[in-house]
């Protein structure tokens, strides 16, 4: 990374957002942040160092006790506030993702749009926070349980999904009484900033919605301070693997998600040309950089071959250019190290054996030339011991499977160490009942390609995909950034005279 050439250029510097404004970070470090479709370096955010993370921290505990007693429906009328303002500026955040991610814009408008679905069920606090009530539990007593916010929580996101995965975390935290620190990902890092900044035009009290940029260093501090109780993560699995272990050893409540093989099942009787359109849109939409993207079709019986050849007609017609350019099918890939990342997996497919079938590793957009664009890549006849089925690759290739019958498709996919999402595409009610039954995954799609639950569901995979116990957003988040407390009582007249020395019970 260019570090110190930045500091002689007019590139625009992206800084930390803390008690309601911007401060420059002190790590001396930092990276480039780049335009995909075109290579060119548009800013340069700072790193945050040990210091940095501690102010944040501070600035969100100070405003903790303020705002934890502020009523529920008035936190929600700010949280309706901002939802307003996401609205009014969705154009330029889903602009802003493009600009730093290269996804095409429809898919950017439609990412903010799933995010504003978010902070909108969040404006249901006053009802999401109900607890539960019993009377006469034993005679003169009563019981109840309510929900409280935990205090200061922190969310650490990914580079694919820079105004949707925050929004999986801190509207809820937010509405449920908690403060709120983001670290974003350093590869797009503007639309955190954006949305500091709405909800501060909202009237959020200063302190309860931070950003700190920056990287390992900024998420270790996080992990480890004292004051941090819970934290939300979305990334690859050893990282997630990592995050949740050192959370938890520092004593916090933590929700790591991590990577993901998706498989999509097309059995013999689907509707063919459905399966198809399903199966491009989600291997090759945002350049298949989405940890819930197909990226291994597996074909049932004799339909493989019709299947196959579809694919790699679809293929190779992909409109691919920048994601400004409103005609463009898929944008370039996010950074040139992950287009060589990727390119290194097609290269391992070959060398293992699997028939490579279209090949986009030789791709250039015109007049783009330094862009950092992929073709979509396309293998038949990949095998359970590849690499490029093993691992994710997290970037535009689909792998194609023959399989035999139903029962091999569903061994296959529960003997993977990934259990994120899954589809089949079937007409048949009993395969279809069968597999959502079986299926060894935490979201599955029937004739769905990408089956994202809405809003009020909450979104989470099984196995290597979790680690937690909590799905992310929907009633699992309220249940994740509060913790419940119960409560019995009675009063002096209805208490008994005289100690009593067994447990209580209804008398």
């Amino acid at each position: 990374m260019n570090e110190m050439s930045i500091a002689e250029s007019a590139v625009t510097k992206i800084e930390n957002h803390m008690a309601g404004n911007h401060a420059p970070t002190s790590a001396g470090r930092g990276q480039d942040v780049f335009n995909p479709a075109t290579g060119e370096i548009t800013a340069h955010v700072g790193f945050s160092n040990q210091d940095d993370v501690n102010a944040a921290v501070s600035a969100a505990k100070r405003a903790f006790p303020a705002w934890a007693d502020t009523p529920p429906i008035r936190r929600a009328r700010i949280m309706n506030r901002f939802l307003a303002l996401m609205n009014e500026n969705k154009d330029k955040l889903a602009e802003a993702i493009t600009a730093e991610h290269g996804k095409v814009l429809s898919d950017a408008r439609g990412e903010v749009e799933r995010g504003i679905d978010i902070v909108e069920f969040a404006c249901g606090a006053p009802n999401l926070l109900k607890g539960d009530f019993t009377d006469q539990v034993s005679t003169g007593m009563d019981n109840w349980t309510m929900r409280q916010p935990l205090g200061v929580v922190a969310g650490i996101t990914p580079f694919n999904f820079p105004v949707m995965v925050p929004a999986w975390m801190y509207p809820m935290a937010i509405a449920a009484g908690n403060t709120f620190i983001l670290k974003p990902s350093p590869t797009d890092p503007t639309p955190s900033l954006m949305i500091a900044e709405l909800f501060k035009q909202a009237g959020l009290p200063d302190g309860v919605f931070n950003v700190v940029q920056g990287d390992k260093e900024a998420v270790d501090a996080l992990l480890e301070h004292e004051d941090v109780k819970a934290v939300s993560f979305v990334g690859s699995t050893p990282i997630a693997n990592y995050v949740y272990e050192t959370g938890a050893r520092h004593g916090k409540r933590v929700q790591a998600l991590g990577g993901a093989k998706n498989h999509l099942v097309v059995m013999p009787d689907a509707d063919i040309d459905k399966a198809i359109d399903g199966l491009i849109g989600a291997a090759y939409g945002s350049a298949g950089e989405r940890c819930m993207a197909i990226s291994v079709a597996l074909l049932v019986g004799d339909v493989a071959d019709e299947v196959v050849e579809k694919l790699r007609d679809r293929a190779n017609n992909l409109v691919i250019g920048s994601g400004m350019t409103e005609s463009s099918e898929m944008g370039p890939i996010v950074s040139n190290a992950a287009r060589q990342r990727i390119s290194g997996y097609i290269d391992k497919g070959v060398a293992e054996g699997a028939k490579l079938l279209v090949d986009g590793r030789g791709y250039t957009s015109p007049g783009a030339e330094n862009g950092f664009f992929l073709g979509a890549s396309l293998f038949d006849h990949v095998t359970p011991d590849m690499t490029i089925y093993k691992e994710e690759i997290f970037g535009p290739v689909l792998a194609c499977m023959r399989v035999n019958d139903f029962e091999e498709a569903l061994h296959l996919i529960n003997s993977h160490e990934f259990g994120n999402g899954v589809s089949c595409y079937t007409q048949d009610g009993n395969i279809a009942r069968e597999f959502s039954r079986r299926i060894e995954a935490g979201m599955v799609g029937i004739n769905v390609p990408i089956p994202v639950p809405m809003a009020w569901h909450g979104f989470g995979g099984w196995k290597k995909s979790l680690f937690g116990d909590m799905h992310a957003y929907g009633q699992e988040g309220v249940r994740f950034y509060t913790k419940q407390k119960s409560i019995m009582q009675r009063w002096p007249t209805s208490i008994s005279k005289g100690a009593e020395f067994s447990m209580p019970v209804a008398k």
